[in-house]
């Protein structure tokens, strides 16, 4: 069965193809012979009453620097589509959420992939809080005292902003760190979000584990390792990728979230595992499908594809 399939995503010719998961859900949805197109979140309209997008008929292919082509440019309804997938990468601000509202109206008459009123309920570092004995000791807090007080009591600490992505922004601040006072003004210079600390977990050294789950099911795992001198593991910034399987305290953090994750529609989740913690659920534009591919053969995408399909059936 063919479905008709739009992709709001950042723009296409500036993506890594051997990286991007989205590139690689796009190569997927030809393959089966689905019809692909493309669109960036400015171009998202509410017009009264109607959920439209001006884009382009997408064709994708693994060649570099010639990855893609585009047709002739068009405004389209939204809802006269089978799926329509949410992938553009965060900071989860207003305009993001924007994104949700406007998508919830058609959704799931239109199948909106992740479910966007629980993607606009769940980003990544709250989700987590539903599940406190999963993840190291954690504060969401602005006040510089409130801060403070966790930091002497816990010690080593990283502190990073709550809407952040990427390993942006994210700092280490150990027993005889002195920059505090000046990190939280320039944080709260930026914006008027509250941050996010969590107790350090040495573990990170080894690696940290991003699990992908697929409609709730853990299917597989990458270690993300740090770059020499880095706190933060995150491919974005150096972290080296490796192959990895899930242990017996993963696989049980997976059945404790998985059921939520399928309850809530978010069908391509990646979590983040440190050590025996849980620390962030990513449901916004959870990434490593492709790594994933090329150390142990699964083919995540097939299987995202597998239940959409299963559910436009349905």
């Amino acid at each position: 069965m063919a479905l008709k399939v739009a992709i709001q995503m950042d723009p296409i010719d500036g993506i890594n193809i051997d990286a991007d998961s989205t590139f690689r859900l796009a190569e997927e949805a030809q393959a089966r012979g689905h019809e692909l197109f493309y669109y960036t979140p400015d171009k998202l309209i509410y017009r009264e009453g109607r959920i439209l997008a001006r884009g382009w008929p997408l064709t994708v292919r693994r060649v570099k620097g010639d990855h893609f082509t585009l047709g002739v440019e068009a405004e389209v309804d939204l809802s006269d589509f089978d799926v329509v997938w949410l992938r553009q990468d965060p900071p989860f601000d207003m305009g993001y959420i924007t994104t949700t509202h406007l998508l919830e109206r058609i959704h799931p008459a239109t199948l909106v992939v992740n479910d966007p009123f629980w993607v606009r309920n769940s980003p990544e570092k709250l989700l987590v809080l539903n599940f406190p004995d999963l993840t190291p000791p954690t504060l969401i807090a602005r006040d510089l005292a409130t801060i403070k007080a966790f930091k002497a009591r816990h010690g080593d600490v990283i502190l990073k902003p709550l809407y952040g992505n990427g390993g942006a922004g994210v700092f280490r601040l150990d027993p005889n760190d002195r920059n505090l006072s000046s990190l939280h003004e320039l944080f709260t210079g930026i914006n008027r979000e509250p941050l996010i600390v969590q107790k350090y977990v040495p573990a990170v050294v080894k690696g940290d584990k991003r699990i992908i789950l697929v409609d709730g099911e853990p299917v597989g795992a990458i270690n993300r390792v740090p770059a020499e001198g880095e706190t933060r593991s995150n491919m974005h910034v150096g972290g080296r990728p490796e192959k990895i399987g899930l242990t017996e305290r993963e696989y049980e953090i997976c059945a404790r979230i998985g059921p939520v994750l399928r309850e809530k529609g978010q069908i391509f989740v990646g979590i983040d595992v440190i050590g025996d913690w849980l620390t962030e659920i990513n449901v916004t534009s959870p990434t490593g499908i492709q790594e994933l591919e090329r150390f142990d053969g699964i083919n995540v995408a097939a299987m995202i594809w597998d239940v959409i399909e299963g559910k436009r059936r349905g």
